[in-house]
C-alpha cells in the first residue's frame, strides 16, 4: 500500500515562495506518475502540476506556469513542488496523488489519483 505524506505548507506573503514535499512509503514511486492537486474552499479541485514516472515529462496548469516547478527524487521516494511568486489565489489545500496508469496531462486535467496524501495548507496573504 502506497502512503503519501505532504509537508511544507504554511502562511506566506504575496510574492513569496514555498516548497512542498510529498514523501512516499510502502511502495516505490518509480512506477507512478505524481501530481499536485489543490482545492480551495467552495471550488473544484485543480490539477496544478503532474510529473511522469518514466521520462520526467511534466504538466502545469496555466494558472501556475512559469511560477511553479515540479521535480522528483526517486532515490528519496519524494516529489517536490517549488512555488514562487505566490499569489493570494494560490491559497488552497494542496494534495499529492499517485497514479500508475495515466499521462501527466490526463492526471492533472482530471485531478485523478489512485493514492492520496492528507494535504497541506498553503495560505498566501495580500
Amino acid at each position: 500500500q502506497l502512503q503519501l505524506v505532504e509537508s511544507g505548507g504554511g502562511l506566506v506573503q504575496s510574492g513569496g515562495s514555498l516548497r512542498l514535499s510529498c514523501a512516499a512509503s510502502g511502495l516505490t514511486l518509480d512506477y507512478y506518475a505524481i501530481g499536485w492537486i489543490r482545492q480551495a474552499p467552495g471550488k473544484e479541485p485543480e490539477g496544478v502540476s503532474c510529473i511522469s514516472s518514466s521520462d520526467g515529462s511534466s504538466y502545469y496548469a496555466d494558472s501556475v506556469k512559469g511560477r511553479f516547478t515540479i521535480s522528483r527524487d526517486n532515490a528519496k521516494n519524494t516529489v517536490y513542488l517549488q512555488m514562487n511568486s505566490l499569489k493570494p489565489e494560490d491559497t488552497a489545500a494542496y494534495y499529492c496523488a499517485a497514479d500508475r496508469d495515466t499521462t501527466v496531462q490526463a492526471m492533472c486535467v482530471a485531478s485523478r489519483g489512485d493514492y492520496w496524501g492528507q494535504g497541506t495548507q498553503v495560505t498566501v496573504s495580500s
